[in-house]
């Protein structure tokens, strides 16, 4: 099983899913409680997956003042996981999400010796052990793999073999690194799509998608359903589309 890296950073309020605040009702305290659950929900199915979990975190002047990053991040899933001792936490190097994916790739990769690694975006709850496994199985035969999500986006990007990382994650991050994995003669494949949570847009699809979940008795990422559910929110139609709202009892 690969390597499963989660590029996280420290669930504060005011410094994660700033989309999300500024577009739906979200609060930014709420917007924080609601990173730790899908950032609990990934990494437990991870685990779950037998796969190796690595945290990766931002350096410490990347983040709020007074903020520890591996702390913060500890303080969360060292209660929440089943197996908190097997998780790995090592420091991001790099300024931008692709410089930082593809130095550790690269590390892992090269310097280690992993088979295959993947990267993983940490407001992905709804990965879990069937696709996580069916990475595993793709990436035997493929060079890279590739999980895609909306507006060309990816929520997971596994390799056997290194490629050019520079800007390898600009829009569409789905074709930039088919090109680049192509470019160096590498063999691609691709996952099924799966939701993000890092937009307003991306919020009402999950939201939608998880409470169709439970009213059918199907798995849900437990512990992003519990915050949604304690938020009141849900999916109402909007101009063009659907968008979150609160039930008016919550806050």
């Amino acid at each position: 099983m690969a390597t499963l890296v989660v590029l996280a950073d420290p669930p504060v309020e005011g410094f994660v899913l700033p989309e999300i605040v500024e577009s739906t009702p979200v609060t930014a305290a709420e917007a924080a409680r609601l990173y730790e659950a899908m950032l609990t929900d990934l990494c437990r199915g991870i685990q779950a997956s037998a796969g190796d979990l690595l945290v990766n975190y931002r350096p410490a002047e990347q983040v709020p003042a007074d903020v520890d990053p591996e702390a913060s991040l500890r303080a969360v899933l060292d209660d929440a996981l089943e197996e908190p001792d097997e998780a790995r936490y090592e420091v991001q190097v790099g300024e931008t999400f692709a410089g930082r994916a593809g130095n550790t790739a690269t590390h892992l990769l090269d310097e280690e010796d992993e088979d295959s690694i993947a990267i993983v975006k940490p407001a992905t709850p709804f990965l879990g052990r069937q696709q996580i496994g069916s990475a595993a199985m793709k990436i035997r035969s493929s060079d890279v793999v590739l999980g895609p999500t909306t507006d060309g986006r990816l929520y997971y990007a596994g390799f056997s073999e290194s490629i050019d990382f520079e800007n390898a994650y600009a829009a569409p991050a789905v074709e930039t690194l088919t090109a680049r994995a192509r470019d160096a003669d590498l063999d691609v494949d691709f996952l099924s799509m799966a939701p993000v949570v890092e937009t307003g847009t991306d919020l009402a699809n999950a939201v939608a998608q998880i409470r169709a979940r439970l009213r059918a008795e199907r798995n849900v990422p437990i512990e992003t359903a519990t915050v949604i559910d304690d938020l009141g929110l849900y999916v109402e139609e909007s101009e063009g589309g659907i968008a979150v709202a609160r039930t008016s009892d919550s806050s």
